[in-house]
């Protein structure tokens, strides 16, 4: 599932039929859908670098939808093919869907199907996962989408497997990605896949870019619960566990305080998120302790009691699978970037007991198996997790993943760490 995971034999082995072509590499395009991303695979396969040693593709730009296509900025695009070309791409490219909330085009999506079913290669870029989604394509698999849309892709679509801590994943022969530079990455990755390193990095050149970036998505996340949950009992138990991240409680807690047995609670609390409440609360402690980190002077130690946090060991290892650093390392590293005299004060945090505000964002998303289902027990959602035994419950190490309340019960949000996929 991570950047360059290698796709099982039977579905790697698949072969295209006989219109299609390999070096074919087919974009569609719908109204509405953002300029840059669209312009990621164009840029990619529709250039001629062969001076520069990266093989050349043969690019089809097709509309998903009658024309003119409005994209960003008001712009007015014609596509010179429609999804007849389709039908001669070995690979189909969809760098964006116009909006998550609404269906696409059921003509695009039969013909996602068909190419699919022809042995052609599917890559939905960013919200272009949406779309592969509708078509069938992600059921029962592996997929991933910008951050901020992976907890709505989880519960519109429950058999797919979103997993919002990688920059892309490859299924091997349906491709997703996360966003906009994402995209770019997951191209990379099918230059990599086709041609080779050397390819590879000759295009990373051309476009002044990493040929593989480390980390993942999860660095990037302000996590937050979807808005639906707003109206949802839940909303209350979740605000109060936010407002007590400095205290010690456990799953056990939280489902007693929802009137709930524990298997119901996280039943009911992973429908409406996306995410197991263990790392749902990981995550919460260990955003809450970066604030800390970066608004006041408390020690580490006192920062973990803060988070509530049973030791200050406890904070340093689920601080550094989530964010790759120790806590007094990212201290120096944040405050190394500010300007100087910006030094955190003692009005900036709250008193003794008491977390600050909480920030805004998206929430983690884990499908219910693969990542998912690993992450249950081991830690917080988006997260690399170390050798060892897992925790097996939230008490454990008395920790809770970080995630911020927006607003009161009704909207609350979150924050994940890196991505496994290259970025």
């Amino acid at each position: 599932m991570s950047h360059d995971s290698t796709a099982a034999p039977e579905t790697a082995a698949r072969k295209l039929s006989g219109r299609r072509r390999k070096e074919i590499v087919a974009v569609l395009l719908f109204s509405g859908g953002p300029i840059f991303e669209s312009s990621i695979p164009l840029s990619v396969f529709g250039i001629d670098r062969q001076d520069a040693g990266v093989p050349r593709y043969r690019l089809l730009v097709a509309a998903g939808e009658d024309g003119p296509l409005r994209t960003t900025g008001g712009l007015e695009l014609t596509a010179p093919h429609g999804l007849e070309a389709i039908s001669r791409a070995g690979t189909v490219v969809v760098p964006a869907w116009r909006s998550i909330t609404s269906p696409p085009p059921e003509e695009a999506l039969d013909a996602l199907r068909r190419a699919h079913e022809e042995g052609a290669r599917i890559v939905g870029l960013c919200t272009g996962a949406f779309v592969l989604a509708a078509a069938g394509l992600l059921d029962g698999r592996p997929a991933t989408t910008h951050w901020m849309y992976a907890p709505t892709l989880a519960k519109r679509y429950p058999s797919v497997h979103v997993d919002p801590r990688e920059l892309f994943v490859d299924d091997g022969d349906v491709l997703t990605s996360a966003g906009t530079a994402a995209g770019i990455d997951l191209c990379l990755h099918i230059v990599r896949t086709d041609h080779g390193n050397e390819a590879a990095g000759a295009l990373a050149r051309r476009l002044v870019v990493p040929p593989r970036r480390s980390g993942g998505q999860e660095r990037y996340l302000d996590r937050s619960l979807p808005e639906e949950i707003g109206a949802d009992p839940l909303a209350e138990v979740v605000a109060w566990a936010l407002e007590h991240l400095h205290e010690q409680f456990d799953v056990e807690t939280l489902a007693a305080r929802a009137y709930m047995s524990r298997r119901t609670f996280d039943r009911r609390f992973r429908s409406l998120t996306g995410s197991a409440p263990l790392q749902w609360l990981i995550t919460q402690r260990v955003l809450q302790a970066q604030r800390l980190l970066e608004t006041s002077d408390y020690s580490v130690d006192e920062v973990a009691g803060r988070c509530g946090f049973r030791s200050p060991v406890a904070l340093r290892g689920h601080f550094r699978r989530q964010l790759g650093s120790s806590p007094a390392a990212y201290r120096a590293a944040y405050r190394a970037r500010r300007p100087q005299g910006e030094r955190p004060g003692d009005g900036e945090t709250g008193p003794a007991g008491q977390v600050p505000g909480q920030g805004t964002g998206p929430a983690n998303v884990t499908g219910p198996t693969g990542v998912g289902a690993a992450a249950a027990a081991a830690g917080p959602v988006g997260v690399p997790q170390p050798s060892g035994p897992a925790p097996s419950s939230l008490h454990t190490e008395g920790s809770l993943p970080h995630q911020a309340a927006r607003r009161a019960p009704a909207a609350l949000s979150a924050s994940l760490p890196g991505q496994r996929g290259g970025a």
